[in-house]
């Protein structure tokens, strides 16, 4: 594991540092306060169902597709034998309605987004969230803030494959290995370590397990650009 003391990483690292060659953003629990939004719906969709979502299984699904996530809320609910794809439009409709509702940023995410832009570091927002609910998103993200967006289902495997921070890094025109992803899940930590991406890592919804090559923080809130140098020593 990355020392989770930002402050002496910081000091170590000395002006004209190598920066990093991009700073690839998840979305969800990161950049912006939606995982409680999709929580709303997930559990409206379960009592349509009859049913009621477990925690365990709310846990399982932070930072999946909503393919994944369907599969995880029918087995959860005893009931895989309904329509999938239908659960999964149902979701992406109703997260659309509490999306345009407003979205809330992340303490600090929107501090250090306009640091990396200000500094003119290429960015990605590397998501498994769909396209349209994406679209949505950067209303208020503002998609002047990155050079390449890679959505759920515009990649051939999601989190925690490494093909979404491996295209991004593809898009971009950089190695994985020079870019620095800043996440919030267990499957966004594992799709960007896969990858060969140093990793910056605030838990929203889940607790994350130290491990090598992840700096664990509490907020993005003291997070800048020498830090974000500083765990690409």
């Amino acid at each position: 594991m990355i020392e989770a003391d930002p402050t002496s990483r910081r000091k170590r690292t000395a002006l004209g540092v190598r920066r990093p060659a991009a700073v690839l953003f998840d979305m969800d629990g990161t950049l912006v306060d939606s995982e409680k939004v999709w929580e709303v719906a997930l559990l409206e969709l379960a009592a349509s169902y009859g049913g009621t979502l477990s925690a365990a299984a709310r846990r399982a699904m932070v930072g999946t597709s909503t393919a994944e996530s369907m599969a995880i809320l029918l087995a959860d609910l005893g009931q895989p034998w309904r329509d999938a794809d239908a659960a999964g439009a149902w979701l992406t409709d109703r997260v659309a309605d509490l999306f345009a509702d407003g979205l809330q940023w992340r303490p600090g995410a929107s501090a250090l987004l306009g640091a990396v832009r200000a500094a003119g570091i290429p960015t990605a927002l590397v998501t498994s969230t769909d396209r349209r609910l994406v679209d949505l998103a950067l209303t208020m993200l503002g998609p002047e803030n990155f050079d390449v967006v890679v959505c759920g289902d515009e990649v051939p495997a999601t989190k925690p494959d490494p093909a979404p921070y491996v295209a991004a890094a593809r898009l971009l025109g950089v190695p994985p290995h020079a870019c620095v992803a800043v996440e919030d899940s267990p499957t966004g930590v594992a799709s960007a370590v896969a990858a060969g991406v140093p990793v910056v890592a605030v838990p929203c919804e889940v607790a994350l397990p130290p491990q090598p090559g992840v700096l664990l923080l509490d907020t993005l809130a003291n997070v800048d650009l020498a830090l974000l140098a500083s765990i690409m020593q």
